[in-house]
């Protein structure tokens, strides 16, 4: 929780949060980082003892740079390339089988610049099931992305878009409708 309404004179966040991301950086820049690729269970335990709600089977590959991870959810076998920026100041909510591509960057955090000082304002990201979010995509702050939804490649996405479509552009938007996908035919 921002604590701040004037970013110019002090941190946004409380020492107990500064403390917490500085331990976590540490985990993050050793034993996370620097663990082998194919050891998701070990980063998805160090995700956990840090707050991080994950599901099984999650892969998180060892070069996602996450910020907060006791503010981010990842559903039942959904994959975080490496490359991705899960920019987690607020939270972020992957569904199941979601997939964030290399270089992906989801921000829930932005400033507000109609106020003196530019405080800090947070706002949630959720990533419905059966989603990718393709290569080098940007998700802006408090944006839904709908179940089966695909986020092409470098788009850049700032409102919601819609269960089952494909979308991309600067700015996304919907281009056309996905197939649906069923439990049975996985």
């Amino acid at each position: 929780m921002p604590i701040n309404i004037d970013t110019l004179t002090g941190p946004s966040f409380p020492l107990s949060n500064r403390l917490a991301r500085a331990a976590w950086n540490l985990v993050q820049s050793t034993l996370f980082r620097w663990s082998p690729r194919p050891f998701h269970a070990w980063r998805r335990f160090l995700l956990r003892l840090f707050g991080a709600q994950i599901g099984c089977a999650a892969n998180i590959y060892p070069g996602v740079k996450i910020w907060a991870p006791w503010n981010l959810v990842v559903g039942n076998e959904s994959g975080c390339a490496d490359g991705c920026v899960l920019y987690s100041q607020g939270k972020i909510t992957l569904g199941n089988r979601v997939v964030i591509s290399q270089g992906a960057h989801l921000c829930t955090g932005s400033h507000d610049y109609e106020r003196a000082g530019f405080p800090l304002v947070t706002s949630p990201i959720t990533i419905g099931d059966h989603a990718w979010i393709a290569a080098e995509a940007f998700v802006h702050p408090g944006v839904r992305i709908g179940e089966g939804t695909v986020i092409g490649a470098r788009s850049v996405v700032t409102k919601d878009m819609p269960d089952w479509m494909v979308c991309a552009g600067h700015p996304c938007q919907p281009l056309k409708e996905r197939t649906r996908i069923s439990n049975s035919t996985l």
